[in-house]
This record gives structure tokens, C-alpha cells and sequence, in this order.
């Protein structure tokens, strides 16, 4: 046995009863009596109404305790890894101490300022030699601009007679 469901009140239409209505867009609204037919045609809020099955849900009218408990869901707490950090390290860092937590991260800085200034020597120091072989292979004291170096047509001089 086929039921729809009345577009206003949301009850069951059984068959051989209620009412079709089309509107000019096609679309179908089906009723069960003239009452809700008619509050659809006056473009009442069903939500509004105090009989409809839309209203009786806003308010949670009807439900047995056990839907209503069912549908509370308590929120399920997971840790997930940081990227460049697996599980086991966080929580390891976590139960860690504050002072033992502070003086690795001291040390940490400490290597980190260690590895950058020695970087920066090697990179002065490779400068200070690229710089030696350009000078060598400089014979002429001309400066040669970007283009140039890239191979460009070098600008005509300009003469004045």
C-alpha cells in the first residue's frame, strides 16, 4: 500500500484520500484535507502551527526518552601526530618536566645559532674565494652590467662632433 506524506501538516495520506495540487513551476504538493490545503494556499508557516509534524519536531514533542538519549553523542577525544612529530614524542614532551623541557630547548637554540654561524663563515668564505678568482681573471677593470654579461649587444658610444 503506497502513502505519501501531506506537504503542510506532514502526516500520512492514505490511498483514495486527500488532494493534488500542481503548481504552474510542475511541481506537486499533495494534502490530506482542506484544512492544511488551505493554510498552504495562505503561505502559513507550518513550522508555526501547532499540529503539524514539523512544528511537533522543533519542539521535541512526541519522542521517547530512548530516541532522545540515543541521539546525544558524546565527543570521542583523539590525538593525532604533528607533522615532523610522531604520537609517542608528544606525549613523551608532555610528561616531561618544565625545567627538563626548557634546558633541551635552550640546548636546541644553542646548536641551531652554532649551525647558522658556521654556515655563514663557510658562505663568506666561498664569496671571499669567488671574489679572488673573478679579480685574477679580471685583467680589465671594465664593469660589466647583466646584459652584457649574458651576451648582449654592448650600447654605442655616444660622439659628439
Amino acid at each position: 500500500m503506497r502513502t505519501y506524506d501531506d506537504t503542510f501538516s506532514g502526516r500520512k495520506i492514505y490511498p483514495g484520500k486527500g488532494k493534488i495540487f500542481v503548481r504552474s513551476d510542475s511541481k506537486i504538493f499533495r494534502f490530506q484535507n482542506g484544512k492544511s490545503e488551505s493554510l498552504f494556499l495562505q503561505r502559513k508557516n507550518p513550522r508555526k502551527i501547532a499540529w503539524t509534524v514539523l512544528c511537533r519536531r522543533q519542539r521535541r514533542k512526541g519522542i521517547s526518552e530512548e530516541a532522545a538519549k540515543s541521539r546525544r553523542r558524546r565527543q570521542v577525544k583523539s590525538q593525532r601526530a604533528i607533522v615532523g612529530a610522531s604520537l609517542d614524542v608528544i606525549k613523551e614532551r608532555r610528561a616531561q618536566r618544565p625545567e627538563a623541557r626548557s634546558a633541551a630547548r635552550q640546548a636546541a637554540i644553542k646548536e641551531g645559532k652554532e649551525k647558522r654561524t658556521a654556515a655563514q663563515s663557510a658562505k663568506k668564505a666561498e664569496k671571499a674565494k669567488s671574489a679572488a678568482k673573478s679579480a685574477a681573471g679580471q685583467t680589465t677593470g671594465r664593469v660589466v652590467g647583466k646584459q652584457g654579461a649574458k651576451g648582449a649587444a654592448s650600447k654605442p658610444k655616444p660622439t659628439s662632433r
